[in-house]
């Protein structure tokens, strides 16, 4: 099942996506598993692999110490697309994104690099620091093996007029910034704004739009359901595994989950 189909079959269930996200290898390869394992078995529609990365610039204190943990557990890149294909077993209808920096992709080599992510179960990447200027041959050669590539679209977009050109360059749904600035969970999100981000949007682009940074409780969701076809969660959940383990992290999933029924 493709991206644009679950957002379709989402819409009949009334339902917008939850797309939850944790980083491979934290707090270590077995458990990770475990986790990722919870994420799809308590109600996430799609989830986000986290590559570690040294550098993980679009990333607040909560992601890049499980960056940086998750390298010191000497995770390599075989770890990570082993942990998607064995999931992918389990889970074959769920859609699996790879949240990665562009170097890992680069020292690779872009078509052995998807190829691979292909293979282990991968359907498409986000890669933050990936611009539009520079997306058209990686979206080309992401595209011509099936897979999709989804651009981060930020507030100060909309000032720039960028707006239709990260639609045309994300395959099936766009991800949508509620704030400028890094990942992390917050008290609270400026609603006002996210509405008018939204309806801005959706006179340029029909895609799909998920919304991230900073949603971490049942009443974001709540607030925001009506605005957006779907929401990530990501430093609230790596921080529930980390302060609670797996059993709190259960929790909080399937609570997130229920609350994105319309």
């Amino acid at each position: 099942m493709n991206l644009s189909e679950v957002f379709g079959l989402l819409k009949q269930k009334k339902k917008i996506a939850l797309l939850s996200y944790l980083v491979a290898g934290y707090p270590d390869l077995d458990t990770s598993y475990k986790a990722f394992d919870v994420l799809l078995e308590q109600g996430s529609d799609m989830i986000e692999i986290g590559y570690p990365f040294s550098d993980p610039v679009a990333d607040g204190p909560t992601i890049q110490e499980a960056h940086t943990v998750a390298l010191q557990n000497g995770i390599t890149h075989k770890d990570i697309f082993d942990l998607s294909k064995s999931l992918k077993q389990k889970y074959k209808d769920k859609p699996f994104l790879l949240m990665t920096y562009f170097n890992p992709i680069y020292k690779m080599g872009l078509d052995k690099f998807f190829k691979e992510a292909k293979e282990s179960g991968i359907d498409g990447f986000i890669i933050p620091d990936l611009p539009t200027e520079e997306a058209q041959g990686v979206k080309e050669s992401i595209e011509s093996m099936g897979l999709s590539l989804v651009m981060l679209l930020a507030p100060t977009s909309f000032k720039n007029n960028r707006v239709k050109s990260v639609c045309e360059m994300s395959s099936d749904f766009v991800y949508m910034v509620s704030i400028t600035g890094i990942t992390g969970a917050r008290d609270k999100l400026p609603i006002e704004s996210i509405k008018e981000y939204t309806t801005n949007y959706r006179k340029h682009c029909h895609k799909p739009i998920v919304l991230g940074f900073g949603i971490s409780s049942k009443e974001h969701i709540d607030t925001l359901k009506q605005y957006v076809d779907g929401v990530v969660v990501g430093s609230h959940f790596v921080k529930s595994l980390k302060k609670e383990g797996l059993e709190g992290l259960k929790k909080e999933v399937k609570k997130l989950s229920e609350a994105t029924y319309l």
